[in-house]
């Protein structure tokens, strides 16, 4: 199913999709914190010049814009860089959109640290926990380009708001092109007995490369795709702990609110299983090549096979 060396851009998908849905459907406007070219909204906005508004960097304003837009009928597509939008527009997502149901459409790139040379300023390692904890939020980072369209889709159908996290660099091929999207399950990318490793966005390629390197050492390693961290499918998380029994998270976020908390808080309190939260550890980013910067802060596939031998000691 999975091609891990054939790469694309996942805001490439995003920007072509959002255009395609928007000949479609006419209430789709998008609005964009004067980054179009890096967010790829710029596709839509050479085709649909009356449906995009460039706010400039006003990342406030453009969210209290969309939600206005979205009380006259409007399916508002909000894009900027994680970083900007989630923390500079925090209070208008919490206090307008969220407390409201309002149905706005958050796509954010750039973020975690793959983001890479533009450093600590831009690299978002916070976004999934401050999304999260906002009541009435989705909060989905899909895997590649194919689940990326379907996001997009599902997002448009759905009412209510939505944040999607998608990132800078670009994703190995992990669905086929008529992949649909399913927030209710969990796609089990590779099945295995021994321990599970729950992952999400660019971590997935990390986590095939683990498994199939500890397929090597005779340890059965599950991947789960966790395209979707709000509203959390916590029946089939604790199914796959009970069997396996060994549980790893792997994600491009501080470890502290993230994937693993998610995760932890659901089987602390329903099937209690040893469990690495692998992530960055409670410290901000730095510049660097993207490769470098994940070998610097411990987020490798070698990681994963040293956390998964260390866990299946308590076999």
């Amino acid at each position: 199913m999975y091609d891990l060396n054939n790469c694309n851009n996942n805001r490439d998908a995003f920007g072509n999709k959002l255009c395609e849905l928007g000949k479609l459907n006419e209430e789709i406007v998008v609005l964009d914190a004067d980054l179009c070219s890096s967010t790829k909204t710029d596709i839509f906005r050479d085709k649909f010049p009356d449906r995009f508004i460039n706010v400039g960097i006003a990342e406030q304003n453009m969210l209290d814009i969309a939600a206005g837009m979205s009380l006259c009928g409007k399916i508002p597509f909000v894009t900027t860089f994680s970083i900007f939008g989630c923390g500079r527009g925090w209070e208008q997502i919490r206090n307008t959109i969220a407390l409201d149901k309002l149905n706005v459409k958050m796509v954010m790139t750039h973020s975690g640290l793959s983001l890479g040379g533009d450093g600590v300023t831009h690299q978002s390692l916070e976004d999934i926990a401050i999304m999260r904890a906002i009541p009435n939020m989705h909060v989905i980072i899909p895997a590649d380009p194919a689940e990326t369209r379907s996001v997009i889709e599902f997002a448009v159908d759905y009412n209510g708001p939505v944040y999607v996290r998608l990132s800078r660099r670009k994703s190995p091929k992990i669905f086929d092109d008529d992949y649909k999207y399913n927030p209710k399950e969990y796609p089990i990318l590779k099945d295995g007995t021994d321990i599970s490793i729950f992952t999400t966005g660019n971590m997935i390629r990390k986590a095939l490369i683990a498994a199939k390197k500890l397929e090597n050492e005779g340890i059965s390693a599950k991947v789960i795709n966790v395209h979707t961290i709000k509203p959390l499918n916590k029946e089939q998380i604790i199914d796959i702990a009970k069997e396996t029994g060994h549980v790893i998270s792997l994600e491009e976020h501080n470890v502290i609110g993230g994937l693993g908390s998610a995760i932890a808080e659901v089987l602390i309190q329903n099937y209690p299983v040893p469990m690495k939260i692998l992530g960055v550890n409670d410290m901000y980013g730095t510049s660097g090549k993207v490769d470098e910067l994940f070998v610097h802060f411990n987020l490798t596939s070698e990681t994963v096979i040293e956390s998964a031998n260390e866990l299946l000691k308590f076999r």
